[in-house]
């Protein structure tokens, strides 16, 4: 095999302009495959990160058939206070999570005594809140970053568009869910960048004013957000918990809750889905590139060298071996792209991080891009080289190892 080895290799330096050719044409596919991967996995993990991590938390618990009317935020929907302690209990044996947070979710009037608009509110536990959704802080632009009782976040859009600062006074008036209608004054405590775009609408005030404004006897929870120590394992919970949460039933032996991953909840799910089918075809068009020249090399290889087979075919070299040889070419010309390609695609990735070249997402300005490319990525696409090279100089090496010695020997 060693021998073989030497021959491919000085196969390939006979003929240094097309293997030069050839190996840059890998070196190419491979560079642009890796810095594509590493940049779009980037943006990705960055874009799932501000959803996560500033307004919805890795997974939500709802009470079940709460989700399909979410954009109605159905008082009628929320979580009794029972309910409530029984899902506190499974969340707290739970050592994949680092944090939860119990939210009241209801949709209300805001009034500056001048003008009325509507708004979604959030009733949270602020500590809570910020330790499941750590993000959320970053996007208080004005005002405190802590929220107490009596005061209020509220989004930038509205604070504009109603010329509210931090520090006036306005009221909330919202409908419970028996149809009364109650009222509270709030302080402008801060004002929020809005994580989804202009139409951002959520605000939100200390779970205690909820539950006030509201007329709550007891405590009624809409949602729960979860945070997970490793964002990596959030597949594997969800089944763990699905399990776990169906076997708590109501008195008519029905689920009590719901559980939904991010993906389920969120829109900006379908852009990462398009960044992932993106990804998968600059993965076939590197496949395209490996194989096309590979193959068109080694065609033209076994074209040349026909009198050549022919010779060491006449003096008793076995098929297998010249089969083998023309294949150990063409995996010696995947490994130098592979290899080439790695080196490259590295040093331009540690540049682009040098570069520190930002981007806005949604409302969120000046975001720095930090291309990343793990272990796994530069071995899966230096094996899909590697295999898709030896697959394409299958068919010329089947070639020259089937020829009739003395046909070649004739050839002109």
């Amino acid at each position: 095999m060693g021998n073989l080895f030497k021959i491919a290799i000085r196969n390939l330096l006979r003929y240094k302009r097309r293997t030069l050719l050839t190996a840059s044409l890998i070196t190419v596919g491979v560079v642009f495959v890796l810095v594509f991967i590493s940049v779009s996995g980037s943006f990705k993990n960055m874009m799932i990160g501000q959803i996560t991590d500033s307004m919805m938390g890795h997974l939500q618990v709802h009470r079940k058939g709460y989700v399909a009317s979410i954009e109605n935020l159905p008082l009628n929907l929320n979580l009794k206070s029972s309910a409530v302690t029984r899902l506190e209990n499974i969340l707290n044996k739970q050592q994949e999570i680092t944090a939860y947070s119990p939210r009241i979710k209801f949709g209300g009037m805001f009034s500056n005594f001048v003008e009325t608009t509507n708004i979604r509110l959030n009733g949270i536990y602020p500590d809570k809140e910020l330790k499941t959704v750590p993000l959320l802080a970053s996007r208080i632009i004005e005002g405190k970053k802590n929220l107490e009782k009596g005061g209020i976040w509220i989004p930038e859009l509205l604070a504009k568009g109603m010329k509210v600062k931090v520090g006036d006074t306005i009221v909330v008036v919202a409908t419970n869910k028996d149809g009364s209608v109650n009222g509270k004054q709030f302080i402008v405590a801060g004002v929020l960048e809005s994580a989804t775009g202009p139409g951002g609408r959520d605000g939100y005030v200390h779970i205690d004013d909820a539950i006030e404004v509201l007329r709550m006897e007891d405590i009624e929870i809409s949602e729960v957000a979860i945070r997970l120590r490793d964002f990596g394992k959030l597949n594997a919970f969800s089944k763990k918990m699905d399990s776990l949460l169906s076997e708590e039933l109501n008195q008519q032996d029905k689920p009590v809750f719901e559980l939904h991953t991010w993906e389920k909840l969120s829109p900006f799910y379908n852009i990462a889905r398009m960044i992932d089918v993106m990804t998968f075809f600059i993965k076939l068009m590197l496949i395209a590139i490996v194989l096309i020249s590979i193959m068109n090399v080694m065609v033209m290889a076994v074209y040349e060298r026909i009198r050549e087979i022919g010779t060491i075919a006449a003096i008793g070299t076995l098929p297998g071996k010249i089969l083998n040889m023309f294949v150990i070419e063409g995996f010696c010309l995947g490994i130098a792209g592979a290899v080439i390609g790695n080196i490259v695609g590295i040093a331009l990735i540690l540049i682009l991080n040098a570069s520190k070249i930002t981007f806005n997402f949604g409302q969120q300005q000046g975001l720095i891009l930090q291309a990343n490319v793990t272990p796994a990525n530069i071995a899966a696409i230096s094996i899909t080289v590697i295999i898709v090279s030896i697959i394409a100089s299958l068919q010329p090496a089947l070639k020259a190892s089937r020829m009739e010695p003395i046909k070649a020997l004739r050839h002109v």
